[in-house]
């Protein structure tokens, strides 16, 4: 409940956070006609998919966390590889890498149910707010 309240435009998007490991975490992004990009193919816009990649990333920065802080996303780079089918709902899992003092750094793959066929992979970078 928490991962929807203190973001609101995942609730917006209806994000559903579905694990979350040491250092992963598995978001979801049921398929809504409000989300399509192009109305003629039903494909959901990119800024869905980057916000669910966004979502899914920073949830696996904070697991990764020795300790609650403020993070922030400092880059994120999406390749889409192919488009998302319409009517089917869109998986994100991140998995954050590495952690130094400020900066995280984590990877993401999005799918609709089959990982080996991506519609999107990601690459990121998180910072620790300080005080």
């Amino acid at each position: 409940m928490l991962f929807t309240e203190a973001v609101p435009h995942n609730h917006a998007l209806a994000l559903r956070l579905e694990e979350v490991g040491a250092t992963d975490a598995t978001v979801v992004m049921p398929y809504a006609d409000v989300l399509v990009g192009n109305p003629e193919t039903g494909v959901v816009a990119g800024g869905a998919v980057t916000t669910l990649i966004d979502a899914a990333s920073g949830t696996a920065v904070m697991a990764a966390l020795d300790a609650f802080a403020a993070i922030v996303t400092l880059d994120l780079r999406i390749d889409y590889l192919r488009p998302a089918r319409p009517g089917l709902p869109l998986t994100a899992r991140a998995e954050c890498y590495k952690v130094t003092r400020l900066v995280a750094f984590v990877r993401a793959l999005v799918h609709q149910g089959d990982p080996a066929m991506p519609v999107a992979s990601s690459q990121g970078t998180f910072m620790r707010v300080e005080d």
